[in-house]
């Protein structure tokens, strides 16, 4: 698959303004920015700010591999006695990155030793407080998201960069085995309380309706790109760690007591990039051939159908699977077989990359299996 140079940023701001990244990178000019790569550090050690400007822009890569079926995610570890770890990010220096995405390469680079391939934007970030250090009368950040691909040869902890599962940060997105106790057992009766402390009939009518759209409740169908929408709910209604640690939303001894249930929360709004890149990656595994960035060279279809059903979060019809496959001419025969199967030997394929030029939009539609529920 062609790799573009750069990429068409996302047009949904928080904020819902148009060209807020200018607007930024102006506003931070103008402040007489002293931040960069060398004045400054990473994200997980402080902001390289000037002392001036109101807001400093961060640039933040969700990073995903697949490996032994499990979608994993590259993290930084939280420096003692921080208890929480976050994604590779740094500040981004006006004076010594040309572009936003020569900023991320150079911190991720810098903080993992782990050269990018396949880089997309994805949202820009900015609401207000999330970040301690502006409640502590620092800058505001305004995080801009990034979403990087890559194959498992590439999997290895280096200095303070780890992998991970990233279903520990959203235990409730995995379907693979059916659905998943944490929702039955803590999020929907939590959500259910939620949705009935509303103070009028008309909320109330609006927080059930959002509750059964995004987690399939009600009759309502699982999306499985609604990846933060379900993340927000959670977090309007008091029921992840990071609501508490960010003292925007009033929170409960009973909704604290489902935050330990709900994930591993990331520092500031790393786990809502994460979110982010779940649902851009499950969306996009559908109209774009994306999912061999993270295959090897070389693969067997069985190989390829855990690999989507691991970032998808559910089952694929086998058969089914296979006849889109061929159908779609997204993979060619290499006339090898794999005696690394653990059972019969299987034939091996590889990605065919006339398809991108054959059709308009090349993916893997199969549904996604996911069980029915009443709610």
């Amino acid at each position: 698959m062609k790799r573009p140079k750069s990429h068409t940023p996302n047009t949904r701001v928080n904020e819902g303004q148009a060209g807020i990244i200018n607007a930024i990178v102006n506003n931070v000019l103008a402040a007489g920015y002293h931040g960069g790569k060398h004045a400054g550090q990473g994200l997980m050690g402080g902001m390289a700010t000037s002392s001036t400007a109101g807001v400093v822009i961060e640039l933040s890569a969700a990073i995903v591999a697949v490996s032994d079926e499990t979608p994993k995610i590259l993290l930084i570890k939280a420096p003692e006695p921080a208890p929480r770890a976050g994604l590779p990010s740094g500040a981004f220096d006006p004076a010594g990155h040309r572009t936003l995405e020569e900023g991320l390469r150079t911190w991720v680079d810098e903080q993992t030793q782990l050269h990018l391939g396949y880089v997309e934007q994805l949202y820009t970030f900015g609401d207000r407080f999330r970040d301690p250090r502006e409640r502590a009368g620092g800058p505001r950040p305004v995080s801009v998201g990034y979403l990087a691909l890559v194959r498992a040869a590439s999997l290895k902890d280096s200095g303070d960069s780890t992998w991970g599962d990233w279903y520990r940060h959203f235990p409730w997105e995995d379907w693979r085995d059916g659905a998943p106790a944490v929702l039955d057992a803590m999020v929907a009766p939590s959500l259910t309380a939620w949705v009935d402390q509303a103070k009028t009939k008309p909320d109330r009518s609006r927080r059930r309706e959002r509750v059964n759209l995004a987690f399939g409740l009600g009759g309502a169908a699982w999306d499985n790109e609604r990846v933060l929408d379900r993340y927000e709910l959670l977090y309007e209604a008091g029921l992840v760690a990071e609501t508490s640690s960010d003292a925007r939303i009033e929170t409960t001894p009973a909704t604290m007591a489902v935050q330990p249930h709900t994930g591993a929360p990331l520092i500031k709004d790393h786990r809502r990039i994460l979110a982010t890149a779940m649902g851009r990656l499950r969306a996009k595994i559908k109209y774009r051939p994306v999912i061999f960035e993270l295959m090897a060279p070389t693969f067997t279809l069985f190989q390829l159908q855990r690999a989507i059903e691991a970032l998808s979060g559910g089952r694929l019809h086998k058969q089914n699977f296979r006849r889109l496959v061929a159908h779609e001419g997204l993979v060619e025969p290499t006339g090898h077989i794999s005696g690394q199967t653990g059972g019969r030997p299987a034939e091996l394929f590889r990605f065919r990359r006339e398809v991108v030029h054959e059709r308009p939009a090349p993916g893997v539609r199969v549904p996604v299996r996911v069980s029915k529920r009443a709610g």
